[in-house]
C-alpha cells in the first residue's frame, strides 16, 4: 500500500490500533475518530478491509456467531501499525510547515491545539 493513505483508510488503521474490532464497530470509532465526517457503509468498510487484510496491514483476530450471524473482529498487524506511523509522521510535517507558512503570512492559529 503506497502512502498517502485516503483518509478513511487511515481512520480505519487509526481505529485498529486501540484495539481489536468488528465491522459495526469499526464503522462507529471512524465515525467517532473523524467527528462524524466519515461516515463508512458496510460494503464500503469490508472492501477496505479486504484490501487491508491482502495487504497485510489488517488481519483478523478471530470470528464469534452472535444472534446466528458471524462476526469477525479485525486487528493491526505489525506491518499495518509501521505504515500508519509512517502516514501520521508525514501528515505531522505536512502540519508543521503549513503552520509555519500561514504564521509568516500572520495568519492566527488556530485555537484547540495542533491538527
Amino acid at each position: 500500500m503506497e502512502t498517502p493513505v485516503r483518509e478513511p483508510t487511515f481512520l480505519i488503521l487509526t481505529a485498529l490500533a486501540g484495539e481489536a474490532l468488528h465491522g459495526y464497530g469499526l464503522i462507529n470509532e471512524v465515525a467517532r475518530l473523524s467527528a462524524g465526517r466519515v461516515s463508512l457503509r458496510p460494503g464500503t468498510l469490508y472492501g477496505a478491509l479486504d484490501r487491508l487484510v491482502d495487504a497485510g496491514l489488517v488481519s483478523v483476530e478471530r470470528e464469534e456467531v452472535v444472534d446466528g450471524r458471524l462476526r469477525r473482529y479485525y486487528r493491526l498487524t505489525e506491518h499495518g501499525g509501521d505504515l500508519l506511523a509512517e502516514e501520521t509522521e508525514r501528515m505531522r510535517r505536512n502540519v508543521e510547515a503549513a503552520t509555519a507558512r500561514l504564521s509568516r503570512r500572520g495568519v492566527p492559529r488556530l485555537s484547540g491545539g495542533t491538527a
